[in-house]
C-alpha cells in the first residue's frame, strides 16, 4: 500500500468476513491502513477490495490456528509498513460442542487455540514494535459468554473467552505505562457467517431450530433484537482513536444489554 505513510496501520485477524470485516471497515473509515487475515485468500481479496482501495486496504493470508502464520503475519505488516498501531484479535470460534462429560479434548485444546494463544502470539510479536512506538492500541474480541455462563454445551467457548478476557487484563497492567492500551469487547450475537454455521451446530446439540437459537438471544436483549457488525466496529474504531487513550484494562459490551455487568 503506498498510501500517507503517517496514517495509522492496523491490523484485523479473520477480517474478511462477519464482525471483523465490520471492524476493518470501521477502521479504514476513520483512516487507518487496514490489513485483514484470513484463511481464505479469494474471499480476503475480495473483502479488502471491498472494503477500501488497494492502497489502504490489503489482505494477507494467515491462519489463526497457527502459530507460524500468525507472526509471519505480524512480521509482513512490520516489515513492509515499519509499524503497527492497531491490533484487533477478532478471530476465534470454537466446535464439537457437547456437555463437559462428553466434550473432546480436540474440541477444548482447538477453543484454546483459536481464542486465545491465537491472539496471545499476535500481541506478543506485535509489542516491541508498540513499545518501541510508545503507542499502541490491541482490540480483543470477546464475548457475553466471557462474563457469564448461561448456554450449555459449550464449556470450551466460555472458557477461552473468560481467557481472553484476563489476558485482556494483564496486558493492560504490563504496558499500560508505555502508551499501550488493551481492552476487549464482550459481543453479543451477531448473524455473521460463522454464527450460522456454529450456531447451526450448537441449536442442534440444544435440541432447537437454528431460527429458535437466534430469536432466544434476541429475547434476552433490552433491544429486541441482536447487534450489527458495523456496531462492534464503531466501539473498535473509538478504541483505536486517539479519544479511547483514557480507556484500557476494560471489558466492554456491544451485546444489546444481555450481560448483566
Amino acid at each position: 500500500m503506498s498510501s500517507n505513510p503517517t496514517s495509522p496501520v492496523a491490523v484485523v485477524t479473520a477480517g474478511s468476513g462477519g464482525i471483523g470485516r465490520g471492524i476493518a471497515q470501521a477502521l479504514a473509515d476513520s483512516g487507518h491502513r487496514v490489513v485483514i487475515t484470513g484463511r481464505d485468500v479469494a474471499k480476503g481479496d475480495a473483502a479488502a477490495k471491498a472494503i477500501g482501495p488497494a492502497d489502504r486496504v490489503r489482505f494477507v493470508s494467515a491462519d489463526a490456528l497457527s502459530q507460524d502464520a500468525v507472526e509471519s503475519a505480524i512480521d509482513t505488516v512490520i516489515d513492509d509498513f515499519g509499524r503497527l498501531d492497531v491490533l484487533v484479535n477478532n478471530a476465534g470460534g470454537s466446535s464439537g460442542f457437547a456437555p463437559v462429560a462428553e466434550l473432546s479434548d480436540q474440541a477444548w485444546e482447538q477453543a484454546f487455540t483459536w481464542n486465545v494463544s491465537s491472539g496471545f502470539w499476535a500481541v506478543r510479536r506485535a509489542l516491541p514494535t508498540m513499545v518501541a512506538a510508545h503507542h499502541g492500541r490491541i482490540i480483543n474480541i470477546s464475548s457475553v459468554q466471557g462474563k457469564q455462563a448461561n448456554i450449555v454445551n459449550s464449556a470450551h467457548y466460555i472458557m477461552a473467552k473468560h481467557a481472553v478476557n484476563g489476558f485482556t487484563k494483564a496486558v493492560a497492567k504490563e504496558y499500560g505505562g508505555e502508551g499501550i492500551t488493551c481492552n476487549a469487547i464482550c459481543v453479543g450475537p451477531v448473524e455473521t457467517e460463522l454464527m450460522k454455521t456454529a450456531g447451526a451446530r450448537a441449536a442442534a446439540a440444544r435440541g432447537v431450530t437454528y431460527a429458535e437459537h437466534v430469536q432466544r438471544y434476541a429475547d434476552a436483549t433490552m433491544t429486541g433484537r441482536i447487534n450489527q457488525a458495523s456496531e462492534v466496529g464503531a466501539m473498535a474504531a473509538l478504541l483505536a482513536s486517539d479519544n479511547g487513550a483514557g480507556i484500557t484494562g476494560a471489558i466492554l459490551n456491544v451485546d444489546g444489554g444481555i450481560s448483566p455487568y
